[in-house]
Formats: structure tokens, sequence, C-alpha cells
């Protein structure tokens, strides 16, 4: 069984949709982050750093219990040990190389981008253009990769795409367009769609839908969303 931490944001939406992807028997642990439930012991016992998504596999290497956080380590934990959506061994340089540019590049651009725009308390134009423009510029390389390619690594679908898919599912927030933000990327925009109707991603989707999670973006959200902006005796 996996007992999976979850909050309804882009880097858990892409274990949710490996897990739906291979039948896993998993379980959904809640973990509110605009409540703070992310720096509890109890998790953080589980992941250090108090970010989401975490999986505990109660049936890990050698039958022990197992931790895994990052949902990096998680996809590429979980692609070892089910043996799915891996690619080929030749492929392997490729799909870790793409997978680090979504970790290491989409996914933070976008994290930031998303904060300065709607998040912080000031519109800092040049915060704002240069986490727009850097994504975008990430954007443009991916789709320029998937000029004639159905997926990012290889001739299959893999955890590269799933990674990917997490991210570009929140490119309205990201860019701050709501009508058709990828429309300026075809190929990336031809990927997401093909991906996005896939029957995992509709029920990756429905994960957690039955939680009430807080979703003001009050004091207390802030608090716990942003501590490091607040002095240590305040927090």
């Amino acid at each position: 069984m996996i007992r999976f931490y979850f909050h309804p944001t882009p880097n858990p939406a892409k274990v949710a949709l490996f897990l739906e992807e291979v039948g896993l028997p998993y379980e959904v642990v809640p973990v509110d982050t605009n409540k703070g439930e992310q720096h509890a012991p109890a998790f953080l016992a589980i992941n250090p750093n108090g970010k989401l998504p975490a999986i505990v596999d109660t049936e890990g290497p050698g039958g022990a219990e197992a931790r895994v956080f990052d949902s990096s380590a998680i996809l590429l934990y979980l692609g070892d040990k089910t043996g799915r959506f891996m690619g080929s061994p030749a492929d392997r340089g490729e799909l870790l190389s793409w997978l680090f540019f979504i970790a290491t590049g989409i996914g933070p651009f976008s994290g930031q981008a998303v904060h300065f725009q709607h998040s912080a308390p000031e519109k800092l134009p040049y915060a704002i253009n240069r986490y727009r423009r850097e994504i975008e510029r990430h954007y443009r390389v991916l789709d320029d990769h998937l000029e004639g390619r159905d997926y990012i690594v290889g001739d299959s679908y893999s955890i590269a795409d799933m990674s990917a898919w997490g991210w570009l599912d929140r490119a309205f927030r990201v860019l701050d367009e709501k009508n058709d933000p990828l429309a300026p990327f075809a190929n990336l925009k031809r990927w997401f769609q093909q991906i996005d109707a896939r029957p995992a991603a509709v029920r990756a989707r429905a994960v957690g839908k039955d939680h009430p999670f807080k979703k003001e973006q009050d004091e207390e959200a802030r608090r716990a969303l942003f501590p490091s902006n607040y002095p240590l005796a305040a927090q």
C-alpha cells in the first residue's frame, strides 16, 4: 500500500497521475498547506523539507517500509518499483535529463511566476517579467523538442510526460492567461492535450476532491506557505 501525502497542487498531481496509470493501491492522506499542516512534526518525519508530495510505501525494498519525498524522486522510485513508464535502457540519459529539466526549470520558474503574479503583497514588475520570460523560454525549449514527437522521451509515454503534465496543467496561472495559454506553443499544446485526454489524467484530477482544503489566502495561509518571509519570532 502507498500512503500518498497530497495537496491539490502541480507536484502532487504528477504522482496522482502515475498511481492512476499503474493501478497501485494507495491511500490519500490530505495535508492542507494553507493551514500549515506540512509543518507538523508527524509530516516532517516523512519529509523534513515540509513540502508535498511525499509517499510511504508500506511494502518497500525487502518488505520494509520506505519513505520517499520530492515528486521526481517519487516518480523514479515508483517507476523502478513497477517497471512501468521508464522508457528503454537506451533512453535513460534522455529520461533523466528531461525529468530534471522539468524539476529544476519548469517547476520552480512556474512557481515563482505564480507567486509574484498572484500571491506577493506587491506587484513587482521586474520579478514578474523575470519569471514570466524564463518560463516562456522553458516552454519554447520543450515546444521545439516536441516537434514531430508524441512524447518527451523516445517513442513511449513516460514519467517525463507525467512530470511536465503536472505543471503545464497550470499554464493559465503561470502565464496569467485564461483563454488559451499554450496557443503560442503549438507542439506543447498538442502534446498536453494528448496527455490530458488519458483516462488516468481524468481520474488524477479527481484525487482529493472530497476533502475540504482551505482556499482562502489569508494571513494564516501566507504564514504557512511562506514562513521565511516572517521573522522567526513571529512564526
